[in-house]
């Protein structure tokens, strides 16, 4: 389906947001959000959530005490400068990877089929790491059911996550879940088509104010913008899907 023009659209962010503890009902922690300043949720809203909060709640965390480096890893850790636990973890997680220059970063291609800087592995401090949810688009999908029934609108929800490119320095923000969104649309113009990661391009704005290096607001709201909702995810646009 060729996707209708957006204008315009307006983002926000829910804060004060409050420290997500590992298995906290993010749902409630967001109605709670809402209700403290006020804000409502409108039908097609789409609600952007950074994925480490989701790793938290769903308890995604990794004791670095409890691993043991191998050949390759210690190889790695060497070349790039990374904790040989923390390379581990990346290895353990992905099927391939390559080095963006000769001391990294590492980028792999993570069990899931994305391809992403360090398997997604988050450090937490010096003794743990937190990985992706296990199953991003049903995460996302579980949210936008509880969302629906506490506050009664029909949201989308697209789970960002932080990435590098391997051509470039720096970071940018890609989805690595949705529900209720069409990941892919295609546009046309002039009798040209063409196909766009749509949901990329929802976390990448969410991702000018969503919280970054402790700035504290994991949860954004992007209004009015035009999309077919489904519930197909970020899995259907993968070239290597589990």
């Amino acid at each position: 389906m060729t996707a209708a023009p957006t204008s315009g659209f307006s983002a926000f962010a829910l804060e004060p947001f409050p420290e997500v503890r590992p298995g906290d009902d993010l749902a409630g922690v967001v109605t709670d959000v809402l209700t403290s300043t006020g804000t409502g949720l409108e039908d097609g809203d789409i609600v952007v959530v950074a994925s480490k909060v989701v790793s938290i709640a769903e308890k995604r965390y990794v004791d670095l005490a409890g691993l043991t480096p191998g050949p390759e890893a210690v190889d790695l850790s060497a070349r790039t400068g990374k904790p040989a636990e923390i390379v581990q973890l990346i290895l353990d997680n992905s099927t391939e990877y390559f080095l963006a220059t000769e001391r990294g970063p590492i980028i792999a291609r993570h069990k899931l089929g994305y391809q992403l800087t360090s398997a997604g592995v988050d450090r937490a401090g010096a003794q743990g790491a937190w990985l992706l949810p296990e199953d991003p688009d049903a995460s996302a999908h579980a949210l936008r059911q509880a969302l629906a029934t506490r506050i009664g609108a029909e949201v989308a929800v697209v789970i960002a996550d932080s990435d590098g490119r391997a051509d470039r320095r720096g970071a940018t923000v890609i989805s690595i879940g949705a529900a209720g969104i069409t990941a892919l649309r295609t546009t046309e113009h002039g009798g040209k088509r063409q196909e766009e990661t749509f949901t990329d391009l929802i976390a990448a704005a969410a991702g000018i104010i969503l919280g970054q290096r402790g700035r504290g607001a994991p949860v954004a709201v992007l209004r009015g913008i035009d999309y077919t909702a489904g519930d197909e995810g970020v899995a259907a646009m993968l070239h290597h899907r589990p």
